[in-house]
């Protein structure tokens, strides 16, 4: 009597229910059905549920059945399953796979598909099969792509988060007039003042804006990556953009890929409305490709602004900026400058612009802001308690809570990326709504796609505030080593030297509308960090006639 062939069954499933009808249960009965029908001895069974058919990697059931194959452990002959597309969807894999199996002397039955690996024409059907799919499936990506590309070219919104400013409704991406006033400031700023994005997210943060939550971000305040992506995006000029991102394989890998940011990318006009005028965003565009390059001066060369931005107007709160008067000279042949400070007349919330028109003499306003720091320095204890403050520990803690927290939300966001990957990877191709659900898993990808890009910059983001933190606490110890010679120093720097000094140790300074009876127009100087007086750790000195905090009473009738 001949002896029966001996055979393994392997089944994979994406779920407990395979998306063509037939259940784990279902497949496992009639492969069992089958074996029996053909006078097979089953020797064992292996499964991998939930597992992607994209490569054998991550199918341990499957490792473990070709181990067994390879170790002879059964003697078996076939291996037994419901559909190709079971045994692998990667035509390299797969047919790496029935190498290994036959090089032990073990053939591939699919059962559904009626291919017997044995008989000469079974080879070359799976050959044929597994690579078909595999450019099916990479047909289904690009046509997909594509169709993203239509909608861009149709000016339609292609899914994933509005951006800041817009609300998306029925697809459609319209104003939020809550969140569009700050798009226009940003813009505004950026145009039409010297102030970086830096400068524009504190000057937001300082003037009461609250960054409105979405459902992309967990920050109340602006920084400074959220102004550049606001700079960045011609969303916001009417136009949609399209391969700003292309996801990439990874050099060295077979299915591992990472969003790459592209410098060149299609732009559309797109079919929502505007927030900000195309020439403001080409002006806000050109001016970002030149961040950091500073128009050349032609006189006055060593002449700096040191207050520029720190000084206040006293009526509408806003940065004073340094400005020139140039004048000949009586005999008409030199120029000769006068600068001073002035306010910028912007817009008030009621839309009325600031009225302020008082000029300040730079020099006047320079002094006196250098002799309060000279008075402060040679105040008692002063000096021990500066050489007490340098070295000392910074607290970065609630900052590292939340830059975990923006790292386990990837962690998140790359396992869903994943598991949708895996479920494309799972559909059965010979599913009558294998395009439609493949189209809706891509989507849902691709917003986890925009997520990741947004929590990766929120890391980014953090990561630069600790950064800055540190640095700053550096640079607070410089100031700090700098104010113990205030004295001998400040008088030998540069206008440049001065201004780079002041910048970084003072905050605001601000003045009277006009100078008081006894000459006084100093009203409040903020610093940076805590100064040193009379034995306190004050963040700013006052002179207002209300104020009864003793030090600066005190300071009051020795400097001034």
């Amino acid at each position: 009597m001949k002896a029966a062939h001996k055979c393994y069954l392997y089944t994979r499933v994406s779920t407990s229910m395979q998306v063509d009808g037939y259940s784990l249960d279902a497949q496992k009965d009639k492969l069992r059905k089958f074996a029996e029908f053909q006078e097979m001895q089953l020797m064992g069974e292996y499964s991998d549920e939930g597992k992607s058919g994209k490569n054998v990697e991550g199918r341990p059931e499957f490792l473990k059945m070709l181990r067994d194959i390879e170790s002879g452990k059964d003697g078996v002959s076939f291996v037994l399953v419901f559909k190709l597309s079971r045994f692998g969807r990667n035509a390299a894999d797969v047919l790496t796979s029935l190498q290994r199996m036959q090089d032990y002397g073990v053939n591939l039955i699919c059962v559904e598909d009626g291919i017997d690996s044995s008989k000469d024409s079974g080879k070359l059907m799976i050959s044929v099969l597994s690579a078909v799919a595999e450019i099916e499936r990479e047909n289904i990506l690009v046509q997909t792509m594509e169709g993203r590309r239509q909608k861009a070219r149709e000016g339609r919104w292609n899914g994933g988060f509005a951006p800041y400013g817009y609300r998306l409704e029925n697809g459609e991406l319209l104003i939020a007039e809550d969140e569009a006033e700050v798009i226009r400031i940003i813009y505004d700023k950026y145009i039409h003042t010297t102030m970086g994005v830096s400068s524009i997210a504190a000057w937001l943060n300082e003037h009461g804006y609250q960054k409105k939550k979405r459902q992309n971000n967990t920050l109340d305040s602006f920084t400074a990556a959220f102004v550049r992506s606001v700079l960045d995006n011609p969303v916001y000029c009417g136009k949609l953009a399209y391969g700003r991102r292309h996801n990439e394989k990874i050099p060295g890998t077979r299915n591992q890929y990472h969003i790459v940011k592209q410098d060149e990318y299609m732009l559309y006009d797109g079919a929502h409305e505007a927030i900000v005028s195309e020439e403001d965003w080409q002006l806000a565009h050109q001016q970002r490709q030149i961040t950091g390059v500073r128009q050349e001066k032609t006189h006055s060369l060593e002449h700096e602004h040191i207050l520029s931005g720190i000084l206040k107007c006293p009526v509408c709160g806003g940065g004073m900026y340094g400005n020139v008067n140039r004048k000949k000279k009586k005999d008409g042949s030199l120029y000769r400058d006068y600068f001073y400070y002035a306010c910028k007349h912007r817009l008030h919330i009621d839309g009325k612009r600031c009225d302020y028109h008082r000029q300040w003499g730079e020099d006047i306003v320079n002094d006196a802001v250098a002799d309060v720091i000279r008075r402060l320095v040679r105040t008692p204890q002063f000096e021990a308690a500066i050489r007490e403050r340098i070295g000392s520990q910074i607290d970065t803690e609630e900052l590292e809570r939340e830059l975990e927290f923006h790292r386990k939300k990837l962690r998140q966001l790359s396992g869903t990326k994943d598991r949708l990957g895996q479920q494309i990877d799972r559909l059965d191709f010979d599913d009558p709504h294998y395009d439609r659900k493949y189209q809706d898993l891509q989507e849902r990808q691709n917003t986890i796609y925009d997520e990741i890009v947004v929590a990766e910059a929120d890391i980014a983001d953090v990561q630069a505030r600790l950064n800055n933190i540190r640095q700053q606490k550096i640079s607070e110890d410089n100031v700090y080593q700098f104010l113990l010679y205030f004295n001998k120093l400040y008088d030998k720097f540069t206008d440049a030297e001065k201004k780079e000094f002041i910048k970084s140790f003072i905050e605001k300074v601000e003045i009277y509308l006009e100078k008081l009876p006894n000459g006084r127009f100093l009203k409040r100087i903020d610093f940076r960090f805590p100064v040193f007086f009379n034995g306190q750790s004050v963040d700013g000195l006052s002179w207002d006639a209300e104020s009864t905090v003793e030090t600066v009473v005190l300071l009051q009738r020795e400097a001034l």
